[in-house]
């Protein structure tokens, strides 16, 4: 049981997230899987159960993680996994985020997400795409910024949102050097948001005892769930992070 509180004290103290060499060599393990395997079953202690949606007004993309994507239109793209990202408007600076993997930017997946994110009656603030237009017949103000022909960039147009794909990229290239394949990305998902959530907080040891106290209050998970996640899949996709 040290060795565990070990394993959560270092990862909440990690402000770039953590990986499993670094676990590895903070703990002394022999195994670089156990190491492995161990980050994941923090990541899955997370997600708060019955965490809050946000609320106000909230930007809303998606954008891809992975291989090139170049020579592919739109939001098509084979090999890259799709990411939406909902971050709530904080006046010029950024609340509280969410963030779920996606099969495709088609409504059925969208509307979805920013129902299980974002309090009916916010403002959802997109661009142009097809995929959000069901949102104002759920029950959400919709405002929509059409990007083409704007001398502003998406980037300026939708700041915090995009600012989100900026660190989440970085932070997947960088920590774990783009090596997180498809099956597994939810999950590091939870531990950028996780973090993401509380940059602010000034207290390591309030992050140790939220991690502790959420990680006592899941379920097992055995070696197999980990190992092949696509094989018990969601029955209802919950957006990643916590409040």
């Amino acid at each position: 049981m040290p060795v565990w509180f070990r394993a959560m004290w270092w990862v909440t103290t990690q402000k770039n997230g953590a990986s499993a060499l670094g676990l590895q060599r903070v703990l002394g393990l022999k195994s670089y899987e156990t190491a492995w395997v161990w980050l994941h079953k923090l990541r899955r202690a997370m997600v708060r159960p019955g965490r809050d949606r946000l609320t106000g007004r909230v930007e809303v993309d998606e954008c891809y993680v992975g291989g090139l994507e170049e020579g592919l239109p739109g939001r098509l793209n084979l090999d890259k996994a799709l990411v939406v990202i909902a971050a709530q408007e904080d006046g010029p600076g950024i609340g509280r985020i969410r963030l779920r993997q996606i099969i495709d930017a088609s409504a059925e997946s969208l509307v979805p997400f920013v129902q299980d994110s974002v309090e009916p009656g916010s403002i959802i603030h997109t661009d142009g795409w097809a995929g959000y237009l069901p949102l104002e017949k759920k029950g959400y103000d919709h405002e929509v910024t059409i990007l083409k022909r704007k001398k502003k960039t998406a980037s300026q147009l939708m700041p915090r949102v995009h600012r989100v794909i900026a660190l989440l990229k970085r932070w997947l290239m960088g920590t774990h050097q783009g090596a997180v394949s498809h099956k597994h990305l939810d999950y590091y998902l939870d531990e950028f948001t996780f973090q993401f959530n509380r940059r602010r907080s000034k207290s390591c040891g309030k992050l140790f005892f939220r991690l502790v106290q959420q990680a006592v209050a899941i379920q097992p998970v055995p070696l197999d769930n980990i190992l092949h996640p696509e094989a018990k899949p969601k029955t209802k996709p919950q957006p990643v992070g916590a409040t």
